[in-house]
């Protein structure tokens, strides 16, 4: 019998930071396929901020236990799953369930994290870097020499994506608050402050002739902006409306105009691309190709961190306990790096 509690954070509706629960109860068996995971390290995201709202565009009904992405050992097998598996360390992309202290996963789902990498790093890179890397690599398909243009350059998905940018040889133009313009610059990073307007002319003055990919996150009016600045041949890449995170009514209906536009915009007969970007894109339907891709990709952005092409910020780290404070502190704007909830 397991003497271990289960400790899990759930959301029972759309209510502020305190209103989330803890609720305790027994540690689940591992199903057939599936692997028991201890969790060490989980995350807080754009994603659970929009969900607590009612704003993700496919949140599941409340109320429903958050947690995007986890890190964890795993503690136990179900059948049909190597035995040998127990006992090591696996990071898991879930989109809900992740705030919590033990967690069922699929055995396919999990990618095994090197030794030598804690567990609030390799949490701070999952859904950040598998996003950051497929973005980058499959559809931007960037090359050395390049000129890019992140937006929110010192968020959770533009900080490694400036770094493997770098890493790959391109420039970067980054678009972020003043004072995160110093760690910018030791990047390698020419920055934008996004709060004084004006930031496409301004970013025109820096690559008259357009740049080769805009990475955009933010969604709304700017979304244009973003288009007309690139280069002949230049790819947009959107994966976000953060600009709508307060909107009222309709979740879906800004991600929807998103991608009427993109749609629109690639359809165009013209030279350049347009892309909106979801990290769950082609799982329904191909299953074991996701599955795949993940792990493969995900082992390149751990072997980034591991030849120090990329390091990781971790802005604090917090009981799963204290949920709400990590949620506030994470939706402040007043923090860089990535807030970790622990065990």
């Amino acid at each position: 019998m397991n003497a271990e509690e289960l400790v899990e954070v759930v959301l029972p509706g759309e209510v502020e930071p305190e209103g989330l629960q803890i609720r305790h109860g027994e540690v689940p068996a591992a199903g057939p396929g599936q692997v028991l995971i201890r969790m060490e390290a989980t995350g807080v995201s754009f994603a659970e901020q929009q969900m607590r709202r009612g704003r993700y565009y496919d949140q599941p009904a409340f109320p429903f236990v958050p947690g995007y992405d986890l890190v964890g050992t795993v503690l136990a097998t179900g059948e049909g799953v190597e035995p040998g598996l127990a006992g090591t360390r696996v990071a898991a992309l879930v989109k809900v369930g992740g705030w919590a202290s033990h967690v069922l996963v699929d055995a396919a789902d999990v990618v095994p994290v090197p030794d030598g990498i804690g567990a609030a790093e390799a949490e701070a890179l999952v859904v950040n870097g598998i996003t950051a890397w497929q973005m980058l690599h499959r559809k931007a398909r960037v090359r050395a020499g390049q000129t890019i243009l992140v937006h929110g350059a010192n968020g959770g998905v533009g900080s490694v994506l400036v770094q493997l940018a770098h890493a790959a040889g391109v420039k970067v133009i980054g678009t972020a608050s003043a004072r995160h313009h110093d760690t910018l610059r030791d990047q390698g990073v020419t920055p934008v402050d996004y709060r004084t307007g004006h930031v496409a002319a301004r970013v025109h003055r820096l690559a008259p002739g357009g740049v080769d990919a805009v990475f955009d996150h933010v969604g709304g009016r700017g979304i244009v902006d973003s288009w007309r600045l690139l280069a002949p041949g230049g790819t947009l890449v959107s994966y976000g409306s953060a600009s709508t995170r307060d909107d009222e009514g309709s979740r879906q209906w800004p991600v929807i105009k998103l991608l009427g536009r993109v749609w629109l915009w690639h359809a165009l007969p013209n030279r350049r691309r347009a892309y909106f970007f979801n990290v769950w894109a082609g799982r329904a339907l191909a299953k074991n190709r996701f599955r795949a891709r993940l792990r493969a990709d995900l082992g390149q952005v751990f072997a980034a961190l591991q030849r120090g092409d990329i390091t990781v910020r971790i802005a604090a780290r917090l009981p799963l306990t204290r949920v709400a404070d990590a949620l506030r502190l994470a939706e402040s704007g007043t923090v860089a790096g990535k807030v970790v909830l622990t065990p």
